[in-house]
């Protein structure tokens, strides 16, 4: 079993800024568009559940997780 590369700070950082435009992120390896999945987290019971983003580039299968609120990766 390999173990997948991870985006950079740099890379992320592009992807969240696209994200903040509106826009769909691409992968900035592959050039594709990425493909996004809402992710519910934390307790609802306890007041601090959190909306995250999960971005999966459908080419090369890296992704980056971010909380849609604060616009930061997780």
């Amino acid at each position: 079993m390999t173990e997948r590369a991870q985006y950079d700070a740099a890379e992320q950082r592009a992807m969240r800024e696209a994200l903040g435009r509106g826009e769909m992120p691409q992968c900035p390896r592959c050039g594709v568009a990425m493909t996004e999945r809402p992710i519910g987290g934390g307790s609802f019971g306890l007041g601090y559940a959190r909306r995250r983003e999960w971005l999966i580039c459908p080419e090369c299968h890296r992704s980056a997780l971010f909380d849609v609120r604060r616009g930061t990766r997780n």
